[in-house]
């Protein structure tokens, strides 16, 4: 029986379940830029290279978290995040707290919207596991050695 990830590694997909706790690589955030960007009814297409360097750019600020604070973003870098954001990988959240003299204060974050990530990268192994075909046969790339006990 081939596995999932044996599959994805054929098929050179990406497995993420997208919970809480799952750090996005910059592969997979690559993977759903790309997939993102083909998803929305647009004549452009994102080369390979162009979706890893927006990938790790992004990740340079999260880092290993999921959320950052927008001031720490210039405007070039507002734009990239204002992109994703439309391409429905980032999400911008607002949290207002009172000032000890009664003015109120508005903090702005962005977080990375891991289950719509997962969503894509799941969309991409299913395309990817119906692409081989019926004629498919997991056990034609085995050794034949394998079938032989020690």
């Amino acid at each position: 029986m081939v596995l999932n990830e044996d599959l994805i590694a054929q098929r050179n997909i990406c497995s993420f379940p997208g919970e809480i706790s799952d750090v996005v690589s910059r592969t997979i955030l690559a993977s759903a830029i790309k997939r993102s960007f083909l998803r929305k009814d647009t004549e452009e297409r994102l080369e390979e290279d162009v979706a890893e360097e927006m990938a790790q750019h992004v990740l340079n600020f999260f880092g290993f978290g999921e959320r950052i604070i927008d001031n720490m973003l210039r405007t070039e870098d507002r734009d990239i995040f204002y992109m994703l954001e439309d391409l429905g990988i980032l999400k911008t959240e607002r949290e207002e707290t009172t000032l000890y003299d009664g003015r109120e204060w508005r903090i702005n974050y962005w977080s990375i919207k891991k289950n719509y990530i997962a969503n894509l990268m799941n969309e991409a192994r299913i395309e990817g596991l119906s692409s081989m075909g019926d004629d498919f046969n997991p056990y034609d790339e085995l050794p034949d050695d394998i079938w032989t006990r020690e």
